[in-house]
């Protein structure tokens, strides 16, 4: 029998989230939850800071002709959910700019839907081989947002150091997304929820996970590592995402596996449960973290 053990989001999501387990004495780590990201030690920009001049639509959800949406097309259908004729362009290459708190048009534009948090009935579960999961408490359709993969906005140096200090037991939890840019440019975001975060944190991988990831831009030049329905998620199924990024690209998994095994320490791996066909064996991994790097 399930009793309830922790009621995760302390009440700063729009609905609450509450952890779950028939293992007695079981608790969540104690960490201070935040909706979305916050600074972080080398941070080179604040998340909360404001960085893209609004909208002037007064009206209660914008059109096609809103300067946020022409900027890089239409995200979202009028329910919040990805427009399903995008999806290429979505996970290779199309940037998503939601309006943000200097836009004129009302808190029920179609085209505010990541900024608003958590409004879907989670369950944070406790499982034998993974530890801490999330599962759907109500059927989630294809496109839906789920929620953010919320932490510490951290600087190069510092996810280093934090990454090369983790004992072998310790979970990793820092998460780093390359955004390649015009000239050839790499930018890099590195957020870690290891201590502070939100419910995103106990989502665990798979190698043929039912979420993707986008990053979606708001206020700030920092995006929010947002989390959507790959496909119809059934109450009771445990939500999950590829932590390389890579949904659904079985042939670049391969590959990110077979280049991580030659350049790593192989203790450093920690094997995945994900039970999936096309499961590589072992949770996915960023070896640039653990270059050799004299840490100050």
């Amino acid at each position: 029998m399930e009793v309830v053990v922790d009621d995760v989001c302390c009440g700063l999501e729009n609905v609450a989230v509450p952890a779950l387990s028939d293992v007695e004495g079981t608790r969540l780590s104690d960490i201070k939850y935040t909706p979305t990201n916050v600074v972080g030690p080398g941070s080179p920009t604040d998340p909360s800071e404001m960085m893209y001049e609004g909208c002037d639509c007064h009206t209660p959800s914008c059109s096609s002709d809103c300067p946020c949406i022409l900027r890089y097309g239409p995200t979202y259908d009028n329910s919040g959910c990805l427009l399903t004729e995008q999806l290429e362009k979505f996970l290779r290459s199309k940037p998503v700019l939601e309006c943000n708190t200097s836009c004129q048009c009302g808190e029920q534009c179609s085209n505010r839907v990541a900024q608003k948090g958590v409004s879907l009935k989670l369950q944070v579960f406790h499982s034998p081989q993974k530890g801490w999961g999330v599962r759907a408490a109500e059927r989630i359709p294809w496109g839906r947002f789920v929620c953010e993969y919320a932490g510490e906005v951290l600087g190069l140096e510092e996810a280093r150091k934090r990454t090369q200090n983790m004992k072998q037991e310790d979970m990793n939890y820092i998460l780093t997304l390359r955004e390649h840019i015009a000239g050839g440019r790499i930018v890099e975001t590195h957020v870690d929820p290891t201590y502070i975060g939100n419910v995103g944190r106990y989502i665990n991988h798979s190698c043929a996970p039912n979420l993707l990831m986008l990053p979606v831009r708001v206020d700030s030049e920092v995006p929010k590592l947002a989390l959507f329905a790959g496909r119809d998620i059934e109450i009771g199924e445990e939500l999950s995402f590829d932590y390389s990024g890579e949904y659904g690209n079985v042939e670049k998994q391969g590959q990110l596996q077979k280049a991580t095994e030659k350049t790593i320490d192989s203790s450093k791996l920690k094997p995945c449960f994900c039970g999936s066909k096309m499961c590589a064996g072992f949770l996915p991994f960023d070896p640039s973290l653990y270059t050799v790097h004299e840490i100050k």
